[in-house]
C-alpha cells in the first residue's frame, strides 16, 4: 500500500529527526533525506509536502547548504524552520543577517495573521527560538503572519505558492501549541487524509520481507530488548523456519537478563524461533580490557558482536541476510545525512568493515521508539515485553565509565536490579506512575561512574566507587527531561546499594536533560 508522504530535508541541525517524529503523529508518514538529495529523487518520491528543517550555518555563508530554487516551482508545499525559513527568505529574493538580538528558549510569540499554520493557535503563545540570524526582510509575495519582541519575522507566508516559514522550532515540546502549527501544514495545506499507522506499518514490513528473503536464510541478532525482540517477532511472522535467532550473552546484561531472554524466546518460550545462546562474557571482558574511550569501547562490542554471529552462521550453514533491531534515533546519533555524529551505535556505526552476509535487513530503521512499541502490540507480542524497560546494544558497557571489568559489571549489575526493584515497588504504591503510560518514565536505571571517593562505613574509612541514578521522563529518546522522583525512593535506593552492594559507597542522582546530555551515559 502506498501512503502519503512528507518528505523533510535536513540542513544540520542535530535534532532536525523530531520533525519526522511530529509528522507521524499526525498519521502522515514521514522520511529524513539530506539536503543533498536530488531533485530526480524528490519528484519520484512524489511527496504531498516538503520541510526544511533547522541548521548551524548562516544562509548568506560562502558554504552554507543550499537547495535547488526549482523546487519552489513544482506547486509542493514547503514549510521552513528556523534554517529552513532563513533559507526561503534569502533564495526568494528576502534579506537574512545577523539578529541585533539572539534568541534562544522559551518566547512569547504574538500571532499577527490567524489562518494558515495558526489557525487553531492562541492569539499569544510560547514558542521554543534558538538562532543568531533573522529575517530582517521578507521576500515580495509573502505576509508576516507572527513575531516576538526581538524577532519581526517569527513567520511568514505566501499561502499563493503554498510556502510557509517558522522562525521557531515547532518540533520541540516547548513550542506549547507546536503540534497544531505542524498539523495545519500537513493537514490543511498538504492536503494529507493520515493513513499512517503501526498496524499497516507491521503487515507492509512482513510481506517486504517476504519478498526481499525470498528462499533465503536469515539469522537475527536478538538481544531481548524491545527493538530486537520487535524485529524478531517481525521476521518470524514473515519467514518463519528460515529464521534463526542467535542471542549473545556477552558479560554486558543486567541481572539475570541472560536466563529471563531465554525463557521467553528459547525452546520453552512462546515463539516458534530458532533459538541459540551463546556466553561470550570472557570473551568480550578480554577485548575490552585496558579500553576506557566509549566510541571505542562502542565499536569493540559491535565487532565482536558480528564476529560471533559470523560464527554461528558458518555452523548453521550458508545465511544469507542479518537482521538487526536498528531504530530511527541510532541512524540519526550516528550521523545521518549531515547532522554530527553524537555516537556510533554497534548496529549502525560500528560495524566491521568485512561482514560475511549478503545483506543486512533492518525492518524497524525508520521508526521511532514509540513507534516500535505500537508495531510490537500490533504483531500480537505481550505488553510486558514492548514496554520493558529500553537498553542499549553495548549493555553496561556504556553504562560503566572507564574501563570495563568483570568485577565493575557486577556492581553495575546489584546496584541497578535494586533500582529497577524500588522504582516498580514505587509505582505499586502509586508513587510513580506506572511506566507505559502518557507521561510516566520512559527510561532508569544505574550507572557506575569512573569516580572513586573517601567514605566512612562503620569505624573504618572506605574509598570506593559512586553509582549514578538516572531517570528520564521521553516518548521518542530524541529528548528527555531528568525526572523529579520522589525523595523518599532516592532515599531508600540509596539506602540499600550502600548496604548491599560491594565497593560502592556514594549515590549520586543525575538531573541532567538530553540535550545537552545523552540518556546513556556514553
Amino acid at each position: 500500500m502506498k501512503h502519503e508522504k512528507i518528505i523533510v530535508l535536513d540542513f544540520g541541525g542535530q535534532y532536525n529527526q523530531l520533525i519526522a517524529r511530529r509528522v507521524r503523529e499526525c498519521s502522515v508518514y514521514c522520511e529524513v533525506h539530506p539536503y543533498t538529495i536530488s531533485l530526480e529523487d524528490i519528484k519520484a518520491a512524489k511527496p504531498k509536502g516538503i520541510i526544511f528543517t533547522g541548521g548551524p550555518n548562516s544562509v548568506y555563508g560562502d558554504n552554507s547548504p543550499q537547495y535547488s530554487r526549482e523546487l519552489y516551482d513544482m506547486g509542493i508545499p514547503i514549510l521552513g524552520i528556523c534554517y529552513g525559513a532563513q533559507l526561503i527568505a534569502h533564495q526568494l529574493g528576502g534579506r537574512v543577517e545577523t539578529a541585533p538580538v539572539s534568541e534562544y528558549g522559551r518566547t512569547e510569540l504574538t500571532i499577527d495573521e490567524k489562518g494558515g499554520l495558526f489557525r487553531n493557535v492562541s492569539d499569544r503563545t510560547v514558542c521554543w527560538m534558538s538562532h543568531t540570524d533573522y529575517i530582517s526582510m521578507p521576500p515580495e509575495g509573502f505576509t508576516v503572519t507572527a513575531h516576538t519582541d526581538v524577532c519581526p519575522v517569527a513567520a511568514m507566508e505566501n499561502r499563493a505558492r503554498k510556502i510557509y516559514a517558522l522562525q521557531l522550532h515547532p518540533e520541540v515540546m516547548h513550542t506549547e501549541e507546536g503540534s497544531k502549527m505542524l498539523s495545519a501544514f500537513v493537514k490543511d495545506v498538504c492536503g494529507c487524509s493520515g493513513d499512517w499507522e503501526m498496524g499497516s506499518f507491521a503487515d507492509d514490513a512482513i510481506k517486504a520481507v517476504r519478498r526481499k528473503v525470498g528462499s533465503g536464510k536469515v539469522l537475527c541478532a536478538l538481544s531481548g530488548g524491545v527493538d530486537s525482540s520487535v524485529a524478531a517477532v517481525l521476521l518470524s511472522k514473515a519467514v518463519g523456519k528460515q529464521l534463526t535467532c542467535v542471542f549473545v550473552d556477552h558479560g554486558l546484561l543486567r541481572k539475570n537478563e541472560g536466563d529471563e531472554v531465554e525463557a521467553v524466546f528459547g525452546p520453552e518460550g512462546n515463539y516458534d524461533l530458532n533459538f541459540i545462546r551463546v556466553n561470550a562474557q570472557k570473551r568480550f571482558y578480554d577485548r575490552l580490557s585496558g579500553i576506557s574511550e566509549p566510541e571505542e569501547k562502542r565499536k569493540i562490542i559491535g565487532e565482536e558482536f558480528i564476529r560471533v554471529f559470523e560464527e554461528q552462521a558458518k555452523k548453521i550453514g550458508a545465511v544469507d541476510f542479518l537482521v538487526q533491531g536498528t531504530i530511527y534515533p541510532d541512524v540519526i546519533e550516528s550521523g545521518f545525512g549531515k547532522s554530527a555524529v553524537i555516537k556510533s551505535h554497534h548496529n549502525v556505526g560500528g560495524l566491521p568493515d568485512h561482514v560475511e552476509f549478503k545483506e543486512i535487513i533492518e525492518p524497524l530503521r525508520m521508526l521511532f521508539k514509540d513507534e516500535v512499541r505500537k508495531t510490537g502490540l500490533a504483531l500480537g507480542i505481550p505488553e510486558y515485553l514492548v514496554f520493558r524497560q529500553p537498553f542499549p546494544g553495548p549493555g553496561l558497557g556504556v553504562r560503566i565509565v572507564g574501563e570495563v571489568t568483570e568485577e565493575k559489571v557486577k556492581i553495575v549489575q546489584d546496584a541497578d536490579a535494586i533500582y529497577r526493584e524500588e522504582i516498580a515497588a514505587a509505582m505499586e504504591a502509586g508513587l510513580i506512575p506506572k511506566s507505559g503510560r502518557e507521561g510516566t518514565l520512559g527510561q532508569y536505571f544505574a550507572a557506575l561512574t569512573n569516580m572513586r571517593s573517601v567514605g566512612v562505613m562503620g569505624d573504618f574509612r572506605t574509598y570506593d566507587y559512586a553509582v549514578a541514578l538516572r531517570a528520564v521522563f521521553t516518548s521518542d529518546f530524541m529528548t528527555a527531561e531528568a525526572a523529579q522522583l520522589p525523595w523518599e525512593v532516592i532515599g531508600k535506593v540509596t539506602t540499600r546499594i550502600i548496604n548491599e552492594v560491594k565497593h560502592v559507597n556514594r549515590v549520586l542522582y543525575d538531573c541532567t536533560g538530553k540535550p545537552p546530555g545523552t540518556i546513556e551515559f556514553e
